[in-house]
């Protein structure tokens, strides 16, 4: 009789091993956000999904490169100077930022509110443009901050902008992260929906920061046509959202028109 000898399953390749490290080192990075709260290893591990063991390792290797340090008097962390460094050369570098800031500016000097350029990065929108009138409140934001997709209006101005099973993709992406609470997000995204078909803006009410608005619209950028999300907002006591809509929205139509004209020969990349 032939005995047939089965061969051993294929190991992972020092190659494969490698990318995947720094696609979890790259998840623990993209764990801390824009309010700069420190980080606990445990709460790492709630937001990336990560194991215990794989993200105390990866915390402790970015302590030794400078990526990550330790809060004062505590053992939780906070980005260190590495990211920084990296966050300044991409924005020295990129043609698009420096070619869309000034325009940015004087759109958020005319309006009295902040404006935003963002792209998407898995449930959120990164900021990769952002410039605000010294006369609003502070939202603590700034490039490189990460808004939740689904409850702001730059997000879902983005999101409209999609072909209709990309965006279908997302939507269900969105509805089971949001557990219980799908549903609902699903109807609200379908409102702003409406008003995007409707007006060519959206606006948003409390999505990220209580009493702060945004009024959204999406452009088209590069020779590519990147979608992206172009928005204008301010935190207020008690803002009228109707009122600063109606204040906002056809400067920053106008404005979208004029970004994407001032933009058609960039890559479309940041």
């Amino acid at each position: 009789m032939t005995t047939t000898r089965l061969r051993p399953p294929a190991r992972t390749t020092s190659t494969e091993a490698t990318l995947l490290t720094v696609e979890r080192g790259m998840q623990v990075l993209r764990a801390f956000r824009c309010e700069r709260s420190a980080v606990s290893n445990a709460e790492l591990v709630r937001r990336t999904g990560l194991s215990k063991a794989t993200v105390s390792r990866l915390t402790s290797t970015f302590l030794q490169l400078g990526f990550l340090r330790h809060v004062a008097g505590g053992r939780e962390f906070e980005l260190g100077t590495g990211p920084l460094s990296i966050g300044h050369s991409f924005i020295e570098a990129s043609p698009l930022v420096r070619t869309a800031n000034p325009f940015l500016q004087a759109l958020a000097d005319k309006l009295n509110v902040s404006v935003a350029l963002a792209v998407p990065n898995g449930p959120e929108m990164l900021y990769i443009c952002y410039r605000t009138s010294d006369r609003i409140a502070t939202l603590r934001l700034g490039v490189g901050s990460l808004l939740p997709l689904g409850t702001t209006s730059i997000g879902r101005a983005w999101l409209w902008a999609l072909a209709p099973a990309e965006q279908k993709r997302r939507i269900a992406e969105l509805k089971r992260a949001a557990g219980g609470r799908g549903a609902a997000l699903e109807q609200s995204i379908r409102g702003s929906f409406s008003e995007l078909e409707t007006t060519g803006t959206c606006a948003v009410l409390g999505g990220y920061q209580r009493d702060a608005y945004g009024v959204a619209t999406p452009v088209r950028i590069g020779r590519n046509g990147t979608p992206m999300g172009l928005s204008c907002g301010n935190a207020e006591v008690a803002p009228n959202l109707a009122q600063s809509r109606k204040r906002i929205a056809p400067e920053l139509k106008k404005a979208a028109v004029q970004l994407e004209a001032l933009l058609a020969e960039t890559d479309g990349l940041p």
